[in-house]
């Protein structure tokens, strides 16, 4: 479908660009007017950087026997005025994952000033050299260089089978995992040497159990449990998070109950079928995550959805109307507006949906939940504690 104008913004700082093996492009003909494909070269897309939110997927169609695309997003893509543009938003304001902001000898000298000051400690190894060194981890990268939100991988299992999973790929798969998963189990004792001196000393601190590195925290609830009990004896400073399917409420309200500030719950939709193909859960079911959802939020702490973005369905009526509920429901504090990593056709063949149904556009969904939910914030980060007290949110509309 052809985009309005309003939606294109320059492609932001950070972001990149890819040509898509396989793929003719779709556009319209300058000539007739007409969508039509393009016979010459393949499509392009463009990845948008962290703190922005794409309206749109690259239009193609792939030829038969296609590759697989591997797990980024897949954005589309325009060039006028000797400029790349994309249809998106910057909807968050922090700055945490600008390009512009890491320095990597800053990151080398931490990494060799933590490495040093924690010789015994397996989890400050694993983040220095695989998360910060390797896979340039954002999150990881920060902690090396003393500042706000700090990674702690906790567990090497997981209880979903994600068709997109970015830590595990079974051998059958033509796509890779994107890194390689946490391979032991971190004691509360390696948790809390590291993490309060973080607390301690970094401006606008957090602590998040949940990596992608990772499989799911909550299997390891015990462990965190008793971290966070160990890091409130020493310090009251910053917020505790975790990042995780949700999939153990008895789990989650054990952890609030001890000084769990947060809770981002990542989730490909919110109605229950199409989660379900995707994240193929065992022994736990949707309802699940929705109520650990709730229970953050009863118990007074802050919960969001880490919501993957994937337009054409986020924005169906039937992901809207869903949506709506959930919120109603748990009273979510915030939508945290990822861009879903994965390859479209893939997806679509893999949870079996040919027809997406009648679509809002991501704008207007975003405009029609602002509207009816102005106290659920908007963003693309896990806000520290002084934020959720007074969330000056910059909405790029």
């Amino acid at each position: 479908m052809p985009i309005p104008e309003e939606d294109w913004i320059e492609l932001p700082e950070g972001g990149s660009l890819y040509e898509l093996p396989d793929r003719r492009g779709i556009g319209i003909d300058v000539k007739t007017g007409e969508m039509r494909l393009c016979e010459k070269g393949w499509a392009v897309a463009a990845f948008i950087p962290p703190a922005h939110t794409g309206f749109y997927v690259a239009a193609f169609e792939a030829i038969p026997d296609a590759q697989t695309l591997p797990l980024f997003c897949y954005t589309a893509v325009g060039w006028y005025d000797d400029k790349f543009f994309v249809p998106a938003t910057r909807i968050e304001r922090d700055i945490r994952q600008e390009c512009k902001g890491y320095d990597d000898n800053k990151v080398q000298l931490g990494v060799k000033d933590m490495l040093e000051a924690y010789p015994h400690n397996r989890l400050v190894k694993h983040i220095a050299e695989n998360c910060a060194l390797t896979y340039q981890c954002p999150a990881a990268r920060n902690y090396f260089m003393g500042r706000w939100e700090c990674p702690i991988p906790s567990s090497p299992a997981c209880n979903a089978n994600c068709i997109g999973c970015i830590s595990f790929q079974p051998e059958t798969e033509e796509i890779f995992s994107s890194q390689d998963r946490l391979t032991f189990k971190p004691t509360a004792a390696e948790i809390v040497e590291y993490t309060v001196p973080h607390l301690e000393t970094a401006p606008y601190p957090i602590v998040s159990f949940g990596q992608g590195c990772e499989g799911e925290p909550l299997l390891m609830w015990e462990t965190i449990r008793e971290s966070i009990i160990e890091i409130r004896k020493h310090t009251k400073k910053g917020s505790i998070n975790i990042n995780t399917n949700g999939s153990k409420p008895d789990a989650v309200a054990k952890l609030v109950e001890v000084g769990l500030d947060s809770i981002r719950v990542s989730l490909n939709s919110v109605r229950k079928d199409i989660y379900t193909k995707y994240y193929q859960p065992n022994n736990y079911k949707f309802e699940d995550i929705i109520e650990s959802l709730r229970i953050v939020r009863q118990n007074g702490g802050w919960a969001s959805i880490n919501y993957f973005v994937f337009p054409g369905m986020t924005d169906s009526v039937e992901e809207y109307e869903a949506l709506r509920e959930v919120i109603k429901y748990t009273d979510l504090s915030m939508i945290q507006w990822r861009n879903f990593n994965i390859d479209p056709d893939w997806y679509l063949g893999k949870i079996g949906v040919m027809d997406t149904g009648e679509s809002l556009g991501m704008r207007q969904l975003m405009d029609l939940i602002h509207e009816e939910f102005p106290n659920v914030k908007f963003g693309y980060y896990n806000p520290p504690a002084e934020r959720m007290v007074n969330y000056d949110e910059d909405f790029a509309h």
